[in-house]
């Protein structure tokens, strides 16, 4: 899975002197890091089995990590697959956004991943203007068709998904169901530095309270540049600035985050960018999305969306550190 810039949450353990309603926390691993949940409920139940469930789910769905997952036999060219929810779900999802950032958003950009070393696969020795030309025939969300059958048809076989610039929000987004099925009405989850809330932190009786990380945090040291107050929502980061690979002949720099629309895993302007939406999966892929915009059309996009705040940093003409953030961004920052 993709690392994301990492967002850790202000918990405020509860002191054992409260008389008030007290949390429960649950910690586990899953999607290649580590989960943390806060939650208030008048009732026991099973909340870290329920929650490895909805994770195995969703990994025998869209990993490519696994290799029998379904995504994976799709990706090996079966067309025979009969998707489930979850697969549907994340495709119909990755269609919506992928029109609304006009092409930036694109989960069929698997070949360069792996052909630039951030995949399964080992790298490539050399990616020049004719290698991207080449794999570039295998990129496109025109290129693959939902069936009303529910099976994948690729217009290439080499076509190759990667769902993991959104799965990790989608699998959030269902651990959050499976909690409100049992009655949970505030929690707050943390899973890889992504969020989502739901009511209020009852032992603060305050909205949840969460943390920007800087983009110049130590890893060992975090710093964090904003705090933001969310309440039924969600927030999800990325970022360049940790996640890159130096190809160790030419001394060239890859980053993570690719356009899809070149092919190229070169930096843009922006360095950062943290997403509130009101899903996990939403905030995860206009994050990534923005990453590969720049700062300019990530703007005009912005206005667009409704629901959807953000906080960017870039890098200006000289080379400055700089930040943006949306006018709803700015008041849920002002509140802290």
């Amino acid at each position: 899975m993709r690392y994301l810039l990492i967002m850790t949450t202000l918990f405020l353990l509860i002191s054992c002197t409260q008389t008030t309603q007290e949390a429960t926390y649950v910690e586990g691993k899953a999607f290649g890091t580590t989960y943390h949940i806060q939650y208030y409920s008048q009732e026991n139940f099973e909340a870290q089995k329920g929650i490895d469930s909805v994770v195995e789910a969703v990994n025998q769905s869209v990993s490519t990590y696994i290799p029998n997952s379904d995504i994976s036999k799709i990706n090996e060219g079966d067309s025979n697959i009969i998707i489930d929810k979850i697969f549907r779900d994340v495709f119909v999802l990755s269609e919506k956004i992928h029109k609304q950032t006009n092409g930036y958003f694109d989960p069929t950009i698997g070949v360069l991943r792996n052909a630039y070393g951030f995949g399964e696969a080992k790298p490539l020795q050399k990616i020049d203007s004719t290698t991207l030309d080449s794999l570039m025939e295998y990129v496109g969300f025109d290129k693959v068709i939902l069936t009303s059958e529910n099976t994948i048809q690729k217009k290439h076989p080499q076509v190759y998904f990667d769902f993991n610039a959104i799965a990790k929000g989608y699998g959030i987004d269902l651990i959050g169901n499976y909690l409100e099925q049992n009655g949970i009405t505030d929690y707050l989850i943390e899973l890889g530095g992504e969020i989502l809330t739901k009511g209020t932190n009852l032992s603060k009786q305050k909205p949840w309270t969460v943390g920007v990380e800087s983009v110049n945090s130590d890893i060992d040291d975090r710093s964090y540049a904003e705090t933001v107050s969310l309440t039924n929502r969600a927030m999800a980061s990325s970022g360049n600035y940790r996640k890159f690979r130096v190809d160790s002949l030419t001394g060239k720099k890859y980053v993570h985050t690719i356009n899809p629309l070149t092919g190229k895993a070169e930096q843009s302007d922006v360095t950062s960018a943290t997403v509130i939406a009101n899903t996990c999966a939403e905030a995860d892929a206009y994050a990534t999305s923005f990453m590969a915009l720049g700062l300019d059309k990530s703007k005009k996009i912005l206005k667009e969306l409704s629901n959807v705040e953000a906080y960017l940093t870039y890098t200006d003409s000289l080379n400055q550190q700089k930040e943006f953030l949306t006018r709803g961004m700015q008041s849920k920052t002002s509140e802290n």
